[in-house]
């Protein structure tokens, strides 16, 4: 979800780029400026994984009593821990488990032991300065740093993680030794679930394909802009990658003014109300025509209360996507130091507990989401508990015959955790928004992410769940499992995907073991969407056997599919369509090369 409201603003865009990890969702960037006579090719990549189950597990649990608002004596000796994080409704749990920014009397956090305190911070590049400066006293003998300055973890958006942690990485052996030093995923306390999304017109839903040539204003890197990436991604569009530039066959991303997600929305507002232009170079196939275009902002990636802001001052725009169909994309990652968490395993599993089991009693009793909109309140100093209460469940409201949603977050307890990185039932849906993510940054370079930062920081070095399975008497219950009894009818998304096949045959290619690994990993993120896969071939031989051998085809991509673990009730339609439906001409080779794709579409 990110940041609310903003404390503070970088004066310029270097230095974003001066402090490693400053942009706030990290994880998506396909900014890469590459000024002067070259720029960046338009890219079409394979979007984020969308798993087929909606992690949301209600275990039957005793009521705990309300934690007081009184800040606890009981804890008061034992050393303080601090974590830092965004004014983010998902961390609602571990807030409300400590009673608000301090542990108070009657919390869980108390029960279990753990002094905490948690530091709003809106700004990354803060909280990674305030964790590289936990680690520096760490490094000079302070078995609890104690400056205020100081932070033992941030929690910010999972999806977010690779970049964050491989960044601070480099920045950690050049100041300490190579491996000396390590931050680690340590487990996930919540989800987004719909406050992250895009905004345009109701055709960008109902067609994908119309967003080509649009200019979406967003805060460059941000977990909404990712959400906005994935929907580009999944409908087979090509996004651009240089924000500097405009590229009519693609969809291209404006970034708002001073990195400020409101800005997105305001920029949207006063395009569509006074006319409002951006001037952008014209690119085509990469390269500059030396011409400049004006171009309106045409929709915007924002989040609470960006959206708000826009549907009210705006007729004529909705929610096109958002973390709610992308609902496996965006946790709340508690991301903490190796060397400090290996010395005090118990705290950490505690806290961890704390937060699992106060999310649990959210589940189950109603005053605990008061209680917790509250403590929200008091720990981000913004807002008031109505406004964080209605913002956690999320709103649905209607403007002009349009339906548009706002808000919306969850809380994980101890079944959602364990569910999510494959503990219960083996599918690893964070590794899969891990892994995708790296690619991203890979492929994409985003703020020459290759040059500067190197490669990514492996999965299994960056994620440490042992402080998760280290909790112990904590009630918990089976994995939730998606229901795919009902037809779908509403298509999310659909694309066409470059998938080689051996010549003549229905079995995919090595070259090909990328691609259907990325469609793999959109898969796991999308986990509540049902799907069709339809194959198709060029004019090439007999029609018959191109009939059958496209059918096979698609069959073979839906094999693989399930052997990596997505339920055949998933699939609502096998097909293939043969030489019957070109979107190319058969006279060259590269025409038919474009007819030979499998189609697969996401429905809800």
């Amino acid at each position: 979800m990110g940041k609310i409201l903003r404390t503070q603003k970088l004066t310029t865009f270097s230095e974003l780029l001066i402090v490693v990890g400053v942009i706030a969702a990290i994880l998506a960037g396909i900014y890469y400026i590459s000024p002067g006579i070259r720029t960046s090719v338009s890219k079409q990549l394979a979007g984020m994984d969308v798993s087929s189950t909606d992690v949301n597990n209600v275990t039957n649990a005793a009521k705990v009593p309300l934690p007081s608002k009184t800040v606890s004596s009981v804890v008061s000796d034992k050393p303080l821990v601090r974590i830092g994080g965004y004014a983010w409704n998902s961390q609602s749990g571990i807030i409300v488990a400590n009673g608000g920014p301090m542990t108070t009397k009657g919390s869980l956090m108390e029960k279990n032991g753990v002094h905490l305190e948690i530091i709003r911070q809106d700004w990354l590049s803060e909280l990674r300065n305030m964790q590289m400066k936990f680690i520096e006293e760490f490094d000079k003998g302070e078995a609890f740093p104690s400056s205020d300055k100081s932070i033992f973890a941030v929690m910010i958006m999972g999806d977010g993680a690779p970049f964050y942690i491989s960044s601070v990485q480099k920045s950690l052996d050049e100041k300490y030794g190579k491996d000396k030093y390590h931050l680690q995923v340590m487990g996930a306390i919540g989800i987004s679930n719909g406050e992250d999304k895009l905004i345009g017109p109701p055709s960008w839903k109902s067609d994908p394909k119309s967003m080509k040539g649009a200019v979406i204003s967003a805060v460059l890197g941000d977990g909404d802009w990712v959400t906005t990436v994935n929907y580009c991604f999944a409908n087979g569009l090509k996004v651009n990658p240089d924000p500097t530039t405009y590229d009519a066959d693609a969809v291209n991303i404006y970034p708002s003014e001073n990195d400020d997600y409101i800005k997105s929305a305001e920029e949207l507002i006063k395009s569509q109300t006074a006319g409002f232009t951006v001037s952008l170079k014209e690119v085509i196939n990469g390269k500059l025509t030396g011409k400049s275009v004006s171009r309106k902002i045409d929709g915007c990636a924002t989040w609470t209360p960006g959206d708000k802001l826009v549907f009210d001052k705006l007729s004529g725009f909705t929610d096109i996507v958002s973390t709610k169909e992308f609902n496996n994309q965006m946790p709340t990652a508690i991301i903490g130091v190796k060397e400090w968490a290996a010395k005090n395993p118990e705290i950490v599993s505690n806290i961890l507990k704390s937060a699992l089991q106060a999310s649990n009693q959210m589940k189950n009793y109603e005053d605990w989401k008061v209680r917790a909109s509250g403590a929200v309140a008091d720990t981000y100093k913004i807002e008031t508990p109505d406004y964080w209460y209605k913002m956690f469940k999320g709103q649905t409201e209607t403007k002009d015959g349009l339906t548009y949603h706002v808000g919306g977050s969850k809380v994980f307890n101890y079944a959602d955790a364990m569910q999510y990185f494959g503990l219960s039932d083996g599918v690893n849906r964070y590794k899969s928004v891990y892994n995708q993510v790296s690619g991203y940054l890979k492929d994409l370079n985003p703020f020459g992410f290759n040059e500067n930062v190197g490669a990514v920081v492996p999965y299994d070095q960056a994620v440490n769940l042992f402080y998760l399975k280290n909790i112990n008497d904590i009630e918990s219950s089976s994995a939730d499992k998606a229901d795919y009894s009902n037809e779908a009818t509403q298509v999310i998304a659909s694309a066409e995907w470059k998938i080689n096949f051996n010549t003549g045959s229905a079995e995919i290619s090595n070259s090909s073991s990328r691609e259907v690994e990325k469609i793999y990993n959109l898969l796991v993120q999308a986990e509540n969407t049902k799907l069709t896969v339809v194959g198709h071939t060029d004019n090439a031989g007999n029609a018959n056997s191109n009939l059958a051998l496209s059918k096979s085809r698609a069959q073979a991509v839906v094999d693989y599919l399930k052997n990596k673990g997505i339920p055949a009730n998933r699939f609502q339609l096998i097909d293939g369509k043969g030489q019957s439906e070109p979107v190319a001409t058969n006279a060259t080779a590269a025409g038919r090369a474009l007819n030979r794709r499998v189609v697969i579409s996401l429905l809800k």
